[in-house]
């Protein structure tokens, strides 16, 4: 039998990239529901992968990628979205599509860039219809 790994709690984080990712992921999930979306599951996990975010406005369900940077020094932070993240994302989808999804449910995949600098508001740019499935 595989074993578990120990969830560590939030406070016992030590690396800054992990704490700043989730900061990342809780300004994304405001700036979602003042759109108008309800948030469905936070950092949904299966297969070894996570979606960060999955969201619903209506009968449309987005699973929504979460990047977070501190400078633009090394891009945009949708930029840093590869095929192999890409693929991951669609496999975990397709997981809660099978698990929780509904009869005329539509599906995409949207990404959330976020700066946060020191000092400054976040800056947030939400992507619609990032990317499609290609078969």
């Amino acid at each position: 039998m595989p074993r578990r790994r120990r969830v560590v709690p939030e406070s016992e984080w030590r690396d800054l990239r992990h704490r700043r990712g989730v900061a990342g992921e809780r300004v994304a999930m405001r700036h979602l529901v003042s759109a108008g979306w309800q948030i469905v599951a936070h950092r949904f996990r299966a297969a070894g992968h996570e979606v960060d975010i999955i969201a619903s406005r209506g009968n449309l369900t987005a699973f929504v990628e979460v990047k977070t940077r501190h400078t633009l020094s090394a891009g945009a932070p949708a930029e840093a979205i590869g095929w192999r993240k890409r693929r991951a994302i669609e496999r975990v989808a397709e997981v809660w599509r099978l698990r929780h999804g509904a009869a005329g449910q539509c599906y995409r995949f949207d990404v959330v860039g976020i700066v946060m600098a020191r000092g400054a508001a976040p800056l947030v740019e939400h992507i619609e219809d990032a990317w499609r499935i290609v078969r």
